[in-house]
């Protein structure tokens, strides 16, 4: 398959150059007294057309594309001296033996005829080799980060069963009428991530449903020792954001509070979206100050999601998180896209 793609792109190149060669040609044969084409004409742009060539398809990829500039300079000498001297010394006296071909020409004359039609079809294939390469940068580029956005993805799914998987048991262990509950919020969140995850950006409604499910899971595991406020004052329709995000920053708000307090849990979430589609983001959590915090914002999570930031909203995001006073905040400026638009 990979041998057919490179067999059609070489096809495609050489159609291109051909009629491209073939334009150039009648530009330099073009003549309004005598609008016909003569055999000389032929014959002196098949010289130049052949330098061409040896510079298109040797000179470029043996020095150029390797940077060693002098070799081609002195080659490229030697060959522009080569079609001079059969241009002079054969194609002129063969039809015009008792004219041009009687006496050598200027120097200067001849290279301001010979260099304009090699330097226009060589560099023809120069810009075509060039526009080639950064596609393929272009597509290398779309590739590494669909990889790596697949792989922050698969880690989020495993560090979200270890956090949940515990309080199911622990639930279970107690026969507690929560455990229903428990298992169809964090069905429906696992159906999520495995299947309507697989996008790069889904609607902005389902991310909050789920991030209301995911809420409910983190309030059985505090169990009545402390409050969780979620509020939002969103008009979705047709903006979509990243799968998984704002989860990320919810479950973090859980964990450290959960782990470094024993009551008096407060944790506050906000979301606002403007008809612009900025989207501002606001999450605040209680934690003890003599608790082990260092590793607050520097959790895997929290590295993957900024990554993923990084890749999907380049520059169209800020991103601040603070832990001043026992209250850790983090507050998301997003500017989501509208696939209405």
């Amino acid at each position: 398959m990979g041998t057919l793609n490179n067999q059609n792109k070489n096809l495609k190149e050489l159609l291109f150059y051909g009629v491209f060669i073939l334009v150039t040609f009648l530009f330099y044969s073009f003549d309004r007294k005598k609008p016909f084409i003569e055999l000389h004409e032929i014959i002196f742009f098949l010289n130049y057309t052949i330098a061409a060539l040896i510079i298109s398809y040797f000179l470029f990829p043996k020095f150029i594309y390797k940077k060693n500039y002098f070799r081609f300079i002195i080659y490229f000498i030697l060959l522009i001296s080569a079609v001079i001297l059969i241009e002079e010394g054969v194609i002129e006296q063969l039809f015009f033996p008792d004219t041009r071909g009687s006496h050598f020409s200027n120097i200067l004359y001849t290279l301001l005829d010979v260099l304009p039609p090699i330097i226009i079809i060589s560099g023809f294939k120069l810009a075509w080799d060039a526009t080639t390469k950064q596609r393929q940068l272009d597509e290398l580029k779309v590739m590494v980060q669909e990889s790596e956005l697949q792989f922050l993805k698969s880690q989020i799914n495993p560090h979200f069963l270890f956090n949940n998987m515990n309080n199911l048991y622990a639930h279970a262990v107690e026969q507690s009428p929560k455990t229903p509950e428990i298992i169809l919020a964090l069905s429906s969140i696992l159906r999520y991530m495995l299947y309507e995850c697989k996008v790069k950006y889904v609607s902005l409604n389902k991310e909050i449903e789920q991030l209301q499910n995911f809420i409910q899971l983190g309030n059985l595991q505090i169990e009545g020792r402390g409050k969780v406020n979620f509020t939002h004052e969103i008009n979705t329709a047709g903006f979509q954001i990243a799968p998984l995000v704002l989860m990320v920053f919810v479950e973090n708000a859980f964990k450290h509070s959960s782990s470094s307090l024993t009551e008096n849990i407060d944790i506050e979430i906000d979301l606002k979206l403007d008809d612009t589609g900025l989207l501002i983001f606001n999450c605040k959590n209680s934690f003890q100050q003599e608790s082990n915090t260092e590793n607050l914002s520097k959790g895997i999570g929290l590295e993957n999601v900024k990554k993923r930031l990084d890749l999907l909203y380049p520059k169209e995001y800020i991103l601040s998180i603070t832990d001043t006073n026992n209250i850790y905040s983090v507050q998301l400026s997003l500017q989501l896209k509208n696939n209405l638009i």
